[in-house]
């Protein structure tokens, strides 16, 4: 049971106040104790006090227990930890615990909090962040689907001016950045799931919006990818189903032209998506193999290099039937795309890709060759050139990769020779390097040690080795016999030494002189 004086304790919202009276460390004491009672599951139920926890709330967050409350586990108290969570406070910067949930990366609380009512669009923050530009600086695609699944407004700017894409840009997360740019809302699909004006049918039935909302707002533009969405789902894979599917996609894209903050983007994806929808109702309708021709269409490569050249052309096509020739993002798509030749980088797919999904710094990711998938790291056995998502994206490309495989081999062997080569190269450059390194130190020790220390006085007595003492002539010996001044050649009264010790005096200053 439960004990009588610490439920009154927390009973009385006056006992909070009384807390902040006494000093730090008895506040630090009170506050463990109570996140102890707090979060133990034989007590949950007495705490429904929404008051209550608000209050517990402020006294935690003050005191730094913040991580006590994020560190819990969630099965264990959920109903508790949802009405203290979800409970309107900040905390000294303005964040909420749904921000933090999310700049950590936390999936599970985020989606326990968003399920009980967190405001995913607060903007509190001291710098007007919001839980969508905290998902996008942590770099996780799951919990930004999550904040915009939720509702969260993409166009909205913090203090510096930048949106949750932009900041997630700035930080190097393009895949969030993919996420954001490539979100439609549910709710304006399911706007044509219902009779408008004299209508009397909806213009898209209820079953086939969720299977076209996940094409819609897919990341992987691939002609392939989308094709194998459509296979996936018997619901889509009818003529029917895709001319009303693309239909619905083209009154799209002339909302989004026709508003007053006109979307090219989404305008030009919802057009190259209706392109390929109608290009299945073709395959669907004439071939036997249907959907699976129109796939071995896209990848059937040219016998020289295996370029898809159907898939280049049928891109390029589906951008230059876009209905809206003003269109700013159409004139930059010809611009790019025209000059370029068939088979040559960029690639028509590669450039609107980027206008689509928003310009993508240098990625250290490989692509699969049958869908595009990002993240693909299974190779070909073989030639070990081709990438692939899976063994399934290799069987479909097998048709036609086993052409090329042989050429792609030994393309492969001589970049591997050229490689072991250059790196041999290096190798020996590099120990020659090191060789002379180690010559030249040895030279300039050995120099070091045959040099004179040029610090070294000289001493005229005692001639330095490898100079050679000069000869004592005639001449010097006249000139050292020579007295120093007429004074002194004249005066007689000196006595045999001192002329002995001038001589001598002569002697040095003609030896130094010579030296």
């Amino acid at each position: 049971m439960i004990d009588c004086k610490w439920f009154s304790f927390v009973q009385h919202c006056s006992v909070f106040k009384s807390i902040e009276q006494h000093n730090q460390k008895t506040n630090r004491e009170i506050c463990c104790m109570l996140v102890t009672i707090f979060f133990h599951e034989d007590f949950v139920r007495f705490f429904v006090n929404k008051i209550l926890c608000e209050a517990l709330v402020v006294i935690l967050n003050m005191y730094g227990q913040v991580k006590m409350i994020s560190g819990m586990k969630i099965k264990r108290c959920s109903i508790l930890f949802c009405m203290l969570l979800v409970s309107s406070f900040f905390c000294q910067h303005g964040m909420t615990p749904l921000m933090h949930a999310a700049y950590k990366g936390k999936v599970d609380m985020c989606r326990l909090l968003l399920r009980h009512g967190a405001d995913v669009n607060c903007n509190e923050h001291e710098h007007g962040y919001t839980a969508l530009m905290f998902a996008g600086l942590s770099g996780n695609k799951e919990i930004t689907w999550m904040m915009l699944e939720a509702g969260a407004e993409t166009d909205v700017v913090n203090s510096v001016g930048r949106t949750a894409a932009q900041m997630a840009a700035f930080v190097g997360q393009h895949d969030c950045v993919t996420v954001i740019n490539n979100f439609f809302p549910r709710e304006r699909l399911d706007y044509y799931t219902k009779p408008q004006g004299l209508d009397k049918e909806p213009k898209l039935p209820v079953k086939l919006a969720g299977p076209l909302h996940k094409i819609i707002t897919t990341t992987n533009m691939h002609p392939v990818k989308i094709v194998l969405l459509v296979k996936e789902n018997p619901l889509l894979a009818e003529v029917e189903a895709l001319q009303k599917c693309y239909r619905v996609l083209d009154l799209i894209c002339e909302k989004c032209m026709k508003q007053k903050d006109m979307n090219e983007v989404l305008a030009m994806k919802m057009h190259y998506i209706s392109c390929i929808f109608q290009k299945c109702i073709t395959f669907l309708k004439e071939r036997e193999d249907k959907l699976d021709g129109f796939i071995k269409s896209l990848l059937k490569g040219r016998d020289k290099d295996g370029f898809p050249v159907y898939q280049e052309k049928l891109i390029r096509e589906s951008i230059r039937k876009f209905p809206y020739c003003e269109a700013t993002l159409l004139q930059q798509l010809v611009r790019s795309i025209a000059p370029v030749e068939i088979g040559s980088d960029p690639t028509a797919f590669s450039v609107l890709t980027q206008a689509i999904t928003g310009q993508v710094g240098f990625v250290d990711a490989e692509f699969c060759t049958t869908c595009g998938g990002k993240g693909a790291d299974k190779r070909c056995s073989v030639c070990k050139m081709v990438i692939y998502c899976d063994q399934n994206c290799q069987k479909i490309h097998w048709f036609t990769h086993k052409k090329v495989c042989k050429i792609l081999k030994e393309i492969h062997e001589k970049q591997e020779l050229e490689a072991a080569k250059e790196k041999r190269k290096q190798e020996k450059k590099q120990k020659k390097d090191e060789m002379q390194l180690v010559e030249g130190s040895s030279t300039s020790e050995q120099q070091s040690d045959s040099d004179p220390d040029p610090t070294k006085e000289m001493d005229p007595n005692h001639p330095t080795e490898g100079t050679e003492e000069p000869e004592f002539t005639k001449e010097m010996e006249a000139l050292a016999l020579q007295p120093e001044s007429p004074l002194e050649s004249e005066s007689g009264s000196h006595d045999d030494t001192k002329r002995e010790d001038l001589k001598i005096l002569n002697f040095r200053k003609v030896l130094f002189y010579q030296i």
